[in-house]
């Protein structure tokens, strides 16, 4: 018996809404980065992108345990001497809500070329609304 491997051509996409609303960061983005890997699917291929596209909304409602909320800091350096920079979390959620999300997801991606293709199926929107109707998505609980 053989291991079925898939190819790229047979692989079919599809499009899933989630609402962050009052769901909590970690867990929600560990299913996320699941259903953006494929290994939701039967024909998972670890070096093949098999996932499907995950659209966000009201990212600005995402929920954190603990002390994080005083405790947690984004930070990022600009590239130039003492340019390191910080963000707490209550000012990102703020200001780039979409960015939590989109930031801890990608923490739970493969660091290569796959998970780069893998971060672009994800569409994180702070509102409700989103401009992805045309896809027809279905909605996913998480």
């Amino acid at each position: 018996m053989r291991t079925y491997v898939a190819k790229a051509s047979e692989i079919e996409r599809k499009w899933y809404v989630v609402d962050a609303e009052g769901k909590t960061l970690g867990r929600l983005s560990s299913e996320i980065a699941r259903v953006l890997m494929g290994k939701n699917k039967a024909e998972y291929t670890p070096f093949l992108d098999t996932g499907d596209y995950v659209i966000v909304v009201n990212a600005e409602k995402i929920h954190m345990t603990g002390k994080k909320w005083d405790q947690k800091y984004y930070r990022y350096h600009t590239g130039y001497p003492g340019g390191l920079r910080e963000r707490k979390y209550q000012e990102m959620l703020q200001k780039q809500p979409e960015k939590i999300i989109e930031l801890a997801v990608k923490g739970m991606l493969p660091s290569n070329k796959l998970g780069r293709q893998m971060i672009k199926k994800l569409k994180v929107y702070a509102g409700s609304d989103h401009k992805h109707e045309a896809q027809q998505p279905e909605t996913l609980e998480i």
